[in-house]
């Protein structure tokens, strides 16, 4: 609280009155402070955890309705266009003759559920970059809902 100092009728003597103006200074330093601090750890909050994910080269996915290309990845690593087995190099070159002819065609991916996910994404990539946009990953329900 604040003391106001006047002079009095004499000029020698001062009387003293209470004050009943807020001082807002104190308030506003207060004020600051919270938004600088505020404004620091606001971004801080909606960090996510810190996962190492693996690079691929892949384009944003549209829908289309076309006959599907099914590309099956076994657990040793082994690549199946269909039922015929097919190596990286091959696959590239498979999949860049079909994107020219027909880009909206769809590939279904069936990758084992013991493979890394940098396995399945190398193979997505491959599909993406040699021109595919509609590309899907195929799970099976039936035992998804007993883990």
């Amino acid at each position: 609280m604040g003391v106001k100092l006047e002079r009095g009728r004499r000029g020698s003597r001062r009387a003293h009155k209470v004050m009943s103006d807020i001082n807002v200074t104190p308030l506003v330093d207060v004020m600051l402070v919270l938004l600088i601090v505020f404004m620091v750890t606001a971004p801080l909050l909606t960090a996510g955890v810190q996962i190492d994910l693996p690079k691929a080269q892949a384009h944003s996915i549209h829908q289309q309705d076309n006959a599907p290309l099914e590309i099956s990845i076994q657990s040793n690593g082994n690549l199946l266009m269909g039922q015929t087995p097919v190596t990286v190099d091959h696959l590239k070159d498979v999949l860049s003759a079909i994107a020219k002819d027909t880009p909206d065609r769809r590939v279904y991916i069936r990758a084992d559920n013991h493979l890394s996910y940098g396995q399945v994404m190398a193979v997505m990539g491959i599909a993406s970059t040699s021109g595919l946009t509609k590309i899907a990953l195929i799970t099976d329900p039936s035992t998804a809902q007993g883990q």
